[in-house]
């Protein structure tokens, strides 16, 4: 017996996530990680326009 379905069956589609309730305690912390996320982004942009560190790292003599 042949069926009529060809190619990729479509995926079911998940549920649809339901909204959480944050109290005091929970909003404070997501906006704790909030600043921090920013600043560790900061950090990284100003790490990035200076190059890399010590110069141009280890040299070799080339004698052995």
């Amino acid at each position: 017996m042949s069926s009529k379905q060809g190619g990729k069956a479509k995926p079911l589609k998940q549920p649809k996530a339901e909204k959480k309730e944050y109290d005091e305690h929970d909003l404070a912390n997501i906006q704790k990680k909030k600043e921090e996320e920013k600043a560790l982004r900061e950090l990284r942009a100003k790490a990035s326009q200076k190059g890399s560190f010590g110069g141009s790292g280890l040299k070799k003599s080339g004698k052995k």
